[in-house]
C-alpha cells in the first residue's frame, strides 16, 4: 500500500462501511483508518459473507475487493444490484487488478468507484467521502418526467409507460442527470464527473456501456436518450 498515514475527519460522521477483502491486514489498516475518519465499519473477508451482511447491516457503503475465496467481486456487485433490498448501496471496488477493461467490467455490473492497489488510504477515504456526498445530495425534483418515462426520485422509482423499470445505482444516476439537464449535449468527460464523480481521463468508454445498458432498460423510450456524434448523449425534448 501507499500511504497508511490515519486520516481525523473534520465533521463526526456515522455511515457504515461494510470492508470485504480476504487480506486481513490490509483490512485492518482500511479499518483503522475509516474508523479514524468517523464511520463505522464491518468487515467480511469471503463474497457470501458479504452478501449476509449487506442484507442483515445495510451498510451505507461497501469497499469490495474483486479476488475473494468463494465468489468474484463482480458477482457480489452483480447480485447485490440484482436485490431490491440492496441495489441502491454505493459500491467502491478495491482491487489489484487495474487494466481498463476490468474498470470496464466492474461500472458494467454497477459499481460507484474504483481504486486500484496499491493505493493511498486518503484517497480512498476522500472517494469515499465523496461517493456518500453526491448519495447525499441528489434532491431534484421528486418526479421527473419526459415522455413515456417517469421517475419518482426520492422513492428511486422508474417507469417507462407505466411499468415499473430495475436500474442499478449509477443507471439511476446517469438517467436523473439527462432528465435534470434534458436538451443539452452532456459529454462523456462531463458525465464522468457528475454521475461517477472520477477523472474523465480513466476510462469513458464507462459511458458508453451504462448508456446501452439503459437504453435496453428503458425499451420503448429508449429513442429518447440521443447519440450527439462525436459530442456526447442528450435527452430529446420533443
Amino acid at each position: 500500500m501507499g500511504e497508511h498515514d490515519a486520516i481525523s475527519g473534520a465533521d463526526i460522521m456515522t455511515e457504515k462501511i461494510l470492508i470485504v477483502d480476504d487480506e486481513k491486514d490490509l483490512v485492518r489498516i482500511v479499518q483503522y483508518n475509516l474508523e479514524e475518519a468517523g464511520f463505522r465499519t464491518a468487515v467480511a473477508y469471503a463474497g457470501e459473507e458479504a452478501l449476509r451482511k449487506v442484507r442483515d447491516e445495510a451498510p451505507d457503503l461497501v469497499v469490495l475487493d474483486l479476488m475473494l475465496p468463494d465468489l468474484s467481486g463482480v458477482e457480489v456487485c452483480r447480485r447485490m444490484r440484482r436485490d431490491e433490498a440492496t441495489r441502491r448501496i454505493p459500491v467502491l471496488m478495491l482491487t489489484a487488478k487495474g487494466t481498463e477493461l476490468d474498470r470496464v467490467v466492474g461500472f458494467e455490473v454497477g459499481a460507484d468507484d474504483y481504486v486500484v492497489k496499491p493505493f493511498s488510504v486518503r484517497e480512498l477515504v476522500l472517494r469515499i467521502q465523496a461517493i456518500l456526498r453526491r448519495s447525499a445530495d441528489q434532491e431534484p425534483a421528486a418526479v421527473l418526467n419526459a415522455g413515456p418515462i417517469s421517475v419518482d426520485v426520492p422513492s428511486c422509482r422508474v417507469t417507462v409507460e407505466g411499468r415499473e423499470v430495475s436500474l442499478t445505482a449509477l443507471e439511476f444516476r446517469l438517467l436523473v442527470e439527462l432528465l435534470q439537464k434534458r436538451g443539452r449535449v452532456l459529454s462523456r468527460d462531463q458525465l464522468l464527473d457528475t454521475v461517477w464523480g472520477i477523472e474523465a481521463d480513466i476510462v469513458t468508454r464507462t459511458v458508453d456501456a451504462h448508456v446501452k445498458r439503459l437504453r435496453d432498460k428503458l425499451g420503448p423510450a429508449a429513442d429518447l436518450v440521443e447519440t450527439v456524434r462525436g459530442l456526447g448523449y442528450r435527452l430529446r425534448t420533443e
